[in-house]
């Protein structure tokens, strides 16, 4: 039972990564789109009275919901089920929650990314990020299946713990709106590069302006650092019940902390110290660079207590 339960998990993760692929191509062939400047109707009256002709550009006006969009966005739903439902098996599988290595971690960031970015659309119109949110995720789940996958094995003892459902998930849905952030900050720096040239058309047109950007950063890295600070609460409270002491020093309670403190540095220095446009986005950009570090990099060649990254 438990093999098959595997099996069909792993199918499930890999008929995602299929979706997003098509999801993918969709995103980029609405970017190519909105690349294409848009037109007004022929017969439509100029400022000055004459009439414009078909091919002339209309600055700054974002085009309507393509066919492409649309297909894109159906198709990430359906991935993003696809995904859910891989991580959801395994989890049935091994009898426990699956984020217990880096595989399972992986597949569960891959979920609550994209689940972030769809619930987000009923807030704020991101699909201009699509393009980059699916293509990260196609890529996290590429790289984990191939160098992060690993068999179902029993749980180690330390890991025997209702904290593994609190902690690592919270830890997971932080990175998630870390994710999201950091793909808005990336275009409000391409926004501003575009506004401070002065060009009024192309795809970049489309887009809110770098302003409006780096609210919708800022709003939502607020999110993920009350998460991850739940996280580093939540941690410490379970390395006492585990170890017997809440802070050791521990290569990956360095980072967590780490990370936390660029988060805290972030958001100080935008409220306090007036720091806007480009030193916030880059600063949204490094906090999120430190996630990815930590996952890869700390959790294959650091070791120490919290090494369960199960390879």
């Amino acid at each position: 039972m438990t093999e098959t339960l595997a099996s069909f998990s792993d199918l499930a993760i890999y008929s995602a990564m299929a979706v997003y692929t098509l999801a993918f191509i969709a995103f980029t062939i609405d970017l190519a789109r909105r690349a294409t400047p848009a037109v007004r109707a022929v017969g439509d009256v100029g400022s000055a009275g004459t009439t414009p002709s078909s091919a002339e550009n209309i600055p700054g006006e974002a085009p309507k919901a393509s066919k492409s969009i649309k297909v894109a966005m159906a198709l990430t739903v359906l991935a993003w089920i696809l995904n859910v439902a891989g991580v959801v098996l395994r989890g049935f599988a091994a009898g426990y929650a699956p984020w217990s290595n880096m595989f399972g971690f992986a597949i569960t960031a891959a979920a609550l990314i994209v689940g972030v970015f769809l619930f987000a659309q009923f807030w704020q119109d991101l699909r201009f990020l699509g393009a980059y949110i699916v293509g990260f995720t196609l890529v996290a789940l590429g790289a984990a299946t191939v160098n992060f996958a690993v068999a179902i094995v029993p749980l180690p003892p330390p890991l025997q713990s209702a904290w593994l459902v609190i902690h690592v998930f919270v830890a997971i849905l932080g990175t998630a709106f870390f994710a999201l952030g950091a793909a808005i900050a990336v275009a409000q720096l391409v926004q501003a590069r575009r506004e401070a040239r002065g060009t009024t058309t192309g795809y970049l047109s489309t887009l809110p302006d770098s302003t409006t950007l780096e609210n919708l950063s800022y709003r939502i890295v607020l999110v993920g650092f009350v998460f991850w600070t739940f996280t580093l609460i939540a941690g410490a409270i379970w390395a006492e019940r585990a170890w017997g002491r809440y802070w050791g020093w521990d290569v990956k309670e360095v980072w967590t902390f780490i990370i936390w403190t660029l988060y805290a540095g972030y958001i100080h220095a935008r409220a306090t110290r007036g720091w806007r446009g480009a030193r916030s986005a880059w600063l949204s950009i490094i906090g999120f660079t430190s996630v990815v570090f930590n996952f890869t990099i700390v959790n294959q060649y650091f070791k120490g207590l919290h090494s369960y990254s199960g390879l």
